[in-house]
């Protein structure tokens, strides 16, 4: 009898792990290339990859980071890469040029895009900005954002002087200000100055392209639909988990590809997300993270065209693809007040 219960024993032990060798080898291999070293603005994909839900959904999943050497973009559209971690100027690109990719779902539901001021030097609006001699906005924020601000705002070309991504030059001009994501440079100011900034996030003055999507080739969302809704899902539940769970694993892992980002400078950005609802705001309260309509896209793209930035004429509905987002995914999730 023993005997018998020991090799009933040994068969399920070998059942199970050939079971687990059997899910492992069926995970889909998946790539997603992002558009900057790791970071707090990142943190939704590490966390489903650190807590195993990218795993859940049958992904072996590859965060592959950004930086300045990295075109992942190219890569994503060459097909070295699944999914990439885009925006609307660069969808809308992709359509005139008729390059075949396309958004699936926008993580931020605001640009983090923020003009950035000191205290005390008669600014308190956003319009009070338009008083101030200098505006240090780098050359694609005056090819696109700034073109916004002169068409709806009356912002001036005079204003403008370069910004190279540094801020010494705005901390010793009082009155000036400067371009920067609201998740990181006011972090650095404050730092720099011990003076917290005044802060004038654009996404709350009306500028509304949703950021931080994720984008992949039209043949992999008709070949592969399941696999793409897999990720999508995952990423969402990452995201909600990131900003409402524990995200000390996530965290571990962006430390581990960046140890420059240090403990105090990836809650800071987690805190301001939040406090700005950059990824859990507007559409995304009822549809869900990562949701995307084509009313505000086609707003965005009417709005850009207007200021010149965009082309008249173009389709823009084949820069996104609205079937894998707006389902609620994830609002579980959500703390309920």
């Amino acid at each position: 009898m023993l005997a018998g219960m020991k090799a009933v024993a040994r068969l399920a032990l070998a059942a199970g792990l050939a079971a687990l060798s059997a899910a492992a080898l069926a995970a889909d291999k998946v790539s997603f290339g992002t558009n900057w070293v790791a970071q707090a603005e990142h943190g939704g994909y590490y966390q489903a990859l650190a807590d195993g839900t990218y795993a859940k959904y049958g992904l072996d999943v590859t965060i592959v980071p950004g930086g300045p050497q990295a075109n992942n973009r190219l890569l994503m559209t060459v097909g070295k890469i699944d999914f990439y971690m885009g925006g609307p100027f660069q969808a809308f690109a992709a359509v005139e040029q008729n390059i075949p990719t396309v958004q699936i779902a926008a993580i931020f539901q605001k640009d983090p895009q923020a003009l950035i001021a000191h205290r005390g030097q008669g600014v308190e609006t956003f319009a009070d900005l338009k008083t101030l001699p200098t505006l240090f906005i780098s050359k694609p924020g005056q090819a696109t954002f700034y073109q916004w601000m002169k068409a709806r705002f009356g912002f001036s070309d005079a204003q403008v002087k370069p910004y190279t991504f540094n801020a010494q030059p705005f901390i010793v001009d009082k009155k000036s200000a400067m371009q920067g994501y609201v998740t990181s440079e006011p972090y650095s100011i404050e730092r720099a100055t011990q003076e917290k900034p005044l802060v004038f996030l654009l996404a709350d003055q009306g500028y509304a392209p949703y950021s931080t999507t994720i984008e992949t080739r039209v043949a992999l969302t008709r070949e592969k639909p399941d696999l793409v809704q897999r990720f999508v899902d995952a990423t969402i539940i990452g995201w909600a988990n990131y900003l409402y769970g524990d995200n000390a694993a996530a965290n571990a892992l962006i430390r581990k590809e960046n140890p420059e980002m240090t403990d105090e400078r990836i809650a800071y950005s987690v805190a301001m997300m939040k406090e700005y609802g950059v990824v859990d705001s507007g559409d995304a309260l009822k549809l869900g993270i990562g949701a995307m309509t084509e009313e505000r896209v086609k707003r965005f793209y009417d709005e850009m065209v207007a200021a010149g930035v965009l082309k008249p004429g173009l389709d823009w509905r084949k820069a996104i693809d609205l079937r894998f987002v707006n389902k609620g995914v994830g609002a579980e999730l959500r703390p309920r007040n």
